[in-house]
């Protein structure tokens, strides 16, 4: 099987009220098979993005272990530290990553792929 993550995050602030949501889809159909968000309290941008990456992972995960899945999203931060070709430098960040690495070790294939905002709407308006 091959599922979509559709991931955001955002605050308004920086920091300030924050929170994240993300999509799973069937990549064959196009088909929403999980919606998940939450609120984060007062946090950064970055970790509200790092926030919904974890939470996609762990539903795509719940749905489907072992799955393929295809990572979308605004955040080319997240994107590319997680694809390897950026360091992650900020401390607060580690932990973050630690465990959407965790989670991806236990899972099938993973890309990640940047996309503009416009095409991350799904996820944006859960965030």
């Amino acid at each position: 099987m091959k599922l979509i993550i559709e991931a955001d995050g955002g605050s308004r602030g920086n920091p300030g009220p924050a929170g994240y949501g993300a999509v799973v889809r069937d990549a064959a159909s196009g088909e929403v098979l999980a919606e998940v968000f939450d609120s984060l309290g007062t946090t950064t941008n970055n970790v509200a993005e790092w926030n919904g990456l974890i939470a996609g992972l762990k539903t795509a995960y719940d749905l489907a272990p072992g799955a393929d899945v295809d990572v979308r999203m605004d955040s080319k931060l997240v994107v590319e530290q997680m694809s390897g070709r950026w360091q992650i430098k900020h401390p607060a960040m580690r932990p973050l990553a630690a465990e959407a690495q965790a989670l991806v070790r236990r899972m099938g294939r993973i890309t990640y792929q940047w996309v503009p905002r416009a095409q991350n709407a799904h996820a944006d308006r859960l965030a």
